[in-house]
């Protein structure tokens, strides 16, 4: 921890004092951050008892830090207690049609398998259901290398969901808060948006600073439902323990993948972070 977080009249050599959080909001944070450094978890997704064990498989891209090369983010991997893994992709394509990276068909299934297999060696089993999240749109060739992988890995259910970066659809309310959080409008069978950040009736108010916008989220290949995917959506917005705010636009499988893509877009294709670790208030 920074000396200037508990101690009001360290001055730091060569620089200003940091601002400062409000006493709770650090007390939350570092209790939170020691009891989960120390095995604990603080929070997890509720799952009924007829629910498949889920894991939750978030793909986002990035550009290497010299624009030059378009890399596949980690394929960010989460069971349903929030523990999560990482799996470094291969290189991606920039359609010519959509304007959007694509994988193609082996390395599509390569980075499902290799996601699954760190799954296993991290739990020990494996789940019986996979949700897929993905930035851009699917391809066939995508489609076909992602199932072939869960069928090799003998999994039950692949679900894959388009989360595109943004909507023309916005909802209005009456008064002068935004739309409830957990708003959600189907625009068709694929094509739904849903609040995963707005106005709280517990609180009476919206905890935050700007207009939220939707997340839009498109039904590719699924079994289940749209309202229980936007439900499962809105559960994983609350699944990141470095933070106190009560909830967050994007799902942690996503959230997680673009930011381990910002760190690894500075280092080459076959070096990894150092493993240092550090929780910063």
């Amino acid at each position: 921890m920074r000396r200037e977080t508990w101690d009001a009249a360290y001055k730091p050599k060569g620089g200003d004092r940091r601002q400062q959080q409000d006493e709770a909001t650090k007390a939350w944070n570092l209790h939170t951050a020691l009891y989960y450094k120390a095995g604990g978890v603080p929070w997890r997704m509720t799952r009924a008892a007829e629910d498949l064990t889920s894991c939750f498989v978030g793909v986002a891209f990035y550009r290497d830090s010299a624009r030059d090369t378009l890399q596949t983010s980690v394929a960010q991997v989460f069971n349903q207690r929030g523990d999560g893994v990482i799996v470094r992709g291969a290189p991606a394509r920039q359609s010519r049609d959509d304007r959007q990276p694509h994988l193609t068909e082996n390395d599509a299934k390569s980075l499902l398998s290799q996601s699954l297999a760190s799954y296993r060696r991290e739990h020990r089993t494996m789940p019986a259901r996979v949700m897929l999240h993905k930035t851009s749109s699917f391809t066939d060739a995508e489609q076909r290398g992602f199932r072939a992988a869960a069928v090799d890995d003998h999994i039950d259910l692949l679900e894959l969901v388009w989360l595109p970066r943004g909507d023309s659809v916005r909802l209005f309310r009456s008064g002068e808060f935004p739309p409830l959080r957990g708003t959600m409008l189907s625009l068709s069978e694929q094509r739904h948006v849903l609040y995963t950040r707005g106005s709280v009736p517990l609180y009476k108010t919206y905890a935050g600073m700007y207009v939220p916008s939707p997340l839009p989220f498109r039904l590719v290949d699924t079994e289940s439902s749209a309202e229980e995917i936007g439900t499962e959506l809105l559960t994983l917005t609350k699944m990141n323990w470095n933070a106190t705010q009560m909830d967050g636009r994007l799902p942690i499988t996503i959230r997680t993948a673009e930011s381990i893509g910002g760190i690894l877009k500075h280092l080459d294709p076959g070096e990894t972070p150092a493993p240092r670790y550090a929780y910063y208030m």
